[in-house]
């Protein structure tokens, strides 16, 4: 198993490297000059061509790379010009914004999406398997910005029922800040809840048509134990494997619906970087996502190594 995992952590280091080069070249790839949009079209040449050298934009692309990538080594992610301020410091300071709408979202799906997937598989083929099967299969296919646009219209603007934009006040109250959560989190749920609803109706219909269940239902064990203690628990290695994807969609989709709802996270971060062409921003941004996805799924891989060791024994097996 040790080899199993040393050998995981290792692939992390060439995606990173992929990620860091693709993200230094597609920003490039942006139209319009960086040091132009910062200073507005008026600006005279002499001071654009000084806010190009003093952002780096004056060297030949190569040797930006590397000063981008030693940078990194160092800890150094660079300077936002947009923000006049690093860029780690920036990010971290959005990063809980983030992770509060990506958390609950996340923990909104399993808790809707694993008990339906689980009823649907005990009761495979009645209305009640085929009306949640057919609207999992909606939610999955549901564009989220689609949904995002509709959730406003219906409950901010014709009901009036739950406010649209910002994150809320504490100091207002609770209910400020959980009324303002509501529509973002239940948007980035919807297609992580459906994709539970139907990896869990597959992995137990697996289980509990196995012969073990039927064993345990012949002794006459209470069929709740059987289904949740049992059955539940050999269910559980496909549904951890889709846990820390649809984590990872999680936080990405967060750049979607942040930007719809005007939540002041990573999301809202990168399209304001993007608008603005601050370049170290956005590599910065893609590259601190594409560390926690990375991670996100070497973590999955060793707790489903100890779920099912078989996987490290074939893994060392390859080798």
């Amino acid at each position: 198993m040790a080899k199993t995992i040393l050998r995981r952590v290792l692939q992390v280091i060439p995606v990173l490297f992929v990620v860091v080069t693709f993200t230094f070249v597609l920003t490039r790839m942006i139209p319009g000059d960086p040091a132009t949009m910062m200073l507005g079209p008026q600006a005279s040449p002499d001071a654009i061509a000084t806010m190009q050298e003093k952002m780096g934009l004056n060297k030949p692309l190569l040797q930006q790379y590397f000063d981008y990538f030693l940078g990194i080594f160092q800890g150094n992610f660079g300077y936002s010009y947009s923000y006049s301020g690093p860029v780690m410091p920036l990010i971290l300071s959005k990063l809980p914004a983030t992770l509060s709408i990506t958390l609950t979202g996340l923990i909104l799906a399993i808790l809707v999406g694993v008990p339906i997937g689980v009823e649907s598989a005990i009761k495979q083929n009645t209305a009640f398997d085929y009306v949640f099967m057919v609207l999992a299969l909606v939610g999955v296919s549901m564009p989220i910005f689609w949904l995002g646009l509709m959730l406003v219209l219906t409950f901010s603007v014709n009901l009036g029922w739950l406010p649209a934009l910002g994150m809320g006040n504490i100091a207002n109250g609770a209910w400020d800040v959980v009324s303002h959560m509501i529509l973002p989190c239940f948007c980035l749920a919807t297609i992580p809840a459906a994709t539970f609803a139907r990896i869990t109706r597959s992995s137990m219909l697996e289980t509990i048509n196995s012969d073990y269940v039927k064993a345990l239902r012949a002794r006459g064990v209470k069929e709740s134990l059987i289904i949740w203690k049992h059955a539940f628990k050999n269910a559980l290695p496909p549904i951890l494997t889709v846990l820390g994807l649809q984590l990872a969609y999680c936080f990405s989709g967060a750049v979607l619906t942040e930007s719809i709802f005007s939540w002041p996270g990573m999301g809202t971060l990168i399209v304001n970087a993007v608008n603005s062409r601050d370049y170290s921003l956005i590599q910065g941004v893609v590259l601190f996502s594409a560390v926690i996805f990375v991670f996100i799924n070497l973590a999955v891989d060793i707790i489903y190594m100890f779920i099912n060791p078989r996987v490290s024994y074939e893994g060392g097996g390859q080798e």
